[in-house]
């Protein structure tokens, strides 16, 4: 089967791969598409993902959907054929994280895409059958893609508690960024802006229910969003880039009381924050870590009206042409704004 190992920082290579065995209690599944990630990006330009370094090669890939081939001794209701969406964390079940019902949180979790764990950048996988859940219908494998990166948001919002009608800053247009717009849109939110250097991206923000965008490069965005409220701050302000100075622009733009909630993963393994900042107004900062039980929340919302996330969908391109398509992700070129690649 094909795979795409990224063999050392910016240079992927297809290679022949044996297929996967299908043990008891698990499914195999050929891949259709796959969204590319944030972190698949770090991994391919810095060869680490904040702390974490890359272990060359590996396989990235963590957004995939695809169809059900074959399943495993004592697996029922699925059967080949079925198309589905794959979720890329594998729990435990069993430690005190997974029993509390925070399995984000796993201390055995296994996540498909990091070090030792090859992802879904190939034809077929093998994974518990726990981890499949039906593709929305009407909704092509592209489109479906985007089941795992709307579960972190809608994770994010929860931890946020956003009320209806409250302000909300979004630092960095990426795709994280535009799911967090267009989230906060759907619950309720008042005035939205969003924080993003690159054109053709504030354009999809607005697309996707940005009230306003703003250029951090044309003015100091903590100092813009205090004035453009006159003078209070932001209720909420999530930080989908967190890097250029973003995290502590996210202190500045926010209110007294205000949260703060990271997203995004710095490049850096220690970043400085303005502690003092944070202090003085008694901020609540929260830091985002994947999602956790939202994922048929997104897949609800995504079968209800995916209008709402389709301007994202930017790019597809066939697996064949992953190193081109790194280039222009890493250059944010061609008005890219989400990237799938296709099996």
């Amino acid at each position: 089967m094909r795979v795409a190992e990224l063999a050392e920082p910016r240079r992927f290579r297809l290679v022949d791969g044996p297929a996967p065995e299908c043990g008891p209690g698990e499914v195999l599944v050929q891949v259709k598409s796959v969204g590319v990630c944030g972190s698949d990006l770090h991994n391919f330009s810095e060869g680490s993902v904040g702390d974490i370094p890359s272990v060359f090669p590996m396989v990235l890939g963590h957004e995939p959907t695809g169809v059900v081939l074959r399943c495993g001794a004592g697996v029922t209701g699925w059967q080949p054929g079925d198309a589905v969406i794959c979720e890329p964390a594998i729990y435990c079940y069993h430690c005190e994280f997974c029993r509390s019902g925070r399995h984000n949180l796993c201390a055995q979790i296994r996540f498909l895409s990091q070090p030792g764990e090859p992802g879904y950048f190939r034809d077929i996988v093998a994974l518990p059958a726990i981890n499949i859940l039906p593709m929305p219908e009407g909704l092509s494998f592209d489109e479906a893609t985007v089941f795992e990166p709307l579960a972190i948001i809608l994770h994010s919002l929860r931890l946020a508690q956003i009320q209806v009608g409250e302000t909300v800053a979004v630092f960095g247009a990426g795709p994280i960024g535009l799911l967090t717009t267009a989230a906060a849109r759907i619950a309720g939110a008042g005035r939205i802006w969003c924080v993003e250097p690159v054109p053709h991206r504030r354009d999809l923000a607005l697309q996707m229910g940005a009230t306003a965008v703003v250029d951090p490069k044309a003015v100091h965005p903590g100092e813009f969003l205090r004035r453009d409220t006159g003078g209070r701050g932001v209720d909420v302000v999530f930080d989908c880039a967190t890097k250029g100075g973003s995290m502590n622009h996210s202190l500045h733009a926010a209110r007294n009381g205000g949260r703060v909630v990271y997203t995004g993963i710095p490049s850096e393994a220690t970043v400085d924050l303005e502690f003092h900042v944070a202090r003085r107004k008694e901020l609540a900062i929260l830091i985002v870590r994947r999602s956790n039980h939202e994922t048929e929340a997104a897949l609800d919302l995504m079968r209800e009206d995916f209008s709402r996330f389709a301007p994202m969908l930017t790019h597809a391109r066939p697996i064949e042409k992953i190193q081109p398509a790194f280039e222009v992700l890493e250059q944010y070129a061609d008005g890219i704004g989400k990237l799938v690649l296709r099996f």
